[in-house]
């Protein structure tokens, strides 16, 4: 990637339950990580965002999550090295069949919400995914939250990694993300995200909630597709990266 990347997590939605607005959010990102049926998403919803994602000239994500359509994949519970190599297993071969269907192929992977936080920092899951994501095609980079043990195992382990970061959550003084629950995890004003954008880009760094300046590597940015206006979020920051000349 030479460029700057700008994901969003897509193709939630599923049934008569719609989650997001991929549509109008899909022509200001560069990437998009596709649900795949476990915590959100159906094999309808698959094929659709694939469809559109190829429409739209961006790269192709799976974006395995534990099985938990209630709790949209958010709720942590245990989960051995082997029960997550094969959920990536699973999860990341359907959404390369459905991209094979119609002439693309996928170019990363990216697990979710309490199955990414939950390898963040965590040696044995983070090499059961990633022995996962070798095993079924190693030419895919695996996005992993910037500077988490997780990023540095699997390039260990020979995967190409995009490190990611947030414009719409806060950081922990260790790194990681701020679990939703707690006041501040998610960044609701669009200024105040985009400023904590320009700073890792710029500086390097990230402001955690407590105010430390934490050093940050940033590969790639993810936007969340279910916040509140996300569109609007996500057309902003287009055009700030554009004017950063990484687009």
């Amino acid at each position: 990637m030479n460029k700057f990347d700008f994901n969003c997590d897509m193709g939630e939605s599923y049934g008569a339950w719609t989650m997001g607005n991929d549509k109008a959010i899909m022509p200001y990102v560069t990437s998009v990580n596709i649900a795949c049926g476990f915590h959100g998403g159906d094999a309808h919803i698959m094929r659709k965002t694939v469809a559109s994602a190829i429409k739209h000239k961006i790269n192709i994500g799976a974006h395995p999550g534990l099985n938990d359509l209630p709790g949209f994949g958010r709720r942590a519970f245990p989960v051995s090295p082997e029960q997550a190599y094969d959920l990536v297993v699973v999860q990341v071969g359907a959404l390369a069949a459905v991209a094979k269907t119609q002439g693309a192929r996928l170019h990363h992977v990216k697990t979710h919400g309490a199955l990414y936080n939950m390898a963040a920092n965590n040696n044995a899951l983070s090499q059961a995914i990633a022995q996962a994501v070798l095993d079924v095609d190693d030419t895919l980079v695996l996005y992993a939250l910037a500077n988490s043990r997780q990023a540095h195992i699997a390039q260990e382990m020979g995967l190409q990694v995009a490190h990611e970061v947030f414009a719409d959550r806060s950081y922990q003084d260790d790194g990681t993300l701020t679990p939703r629950g707690m006041p501040g995890a998610i960044i609701s004003d669009p200024q105040q995200a985009i400023q904590q954008l320009v700073t890792m880009l710029e500086k390097g760094h990230v402001i955690t909630l407590s105010g430390k300046q934490v050093p940050i590597r940033a590969d790639t940015l993810c936007i969340h597709g279910d916040q509140p206006d996300a569109a609007h979020f996500a057309r902003q920051i287009h055009e700030t990266l554009k004017r950063q000349g990484l687009f």
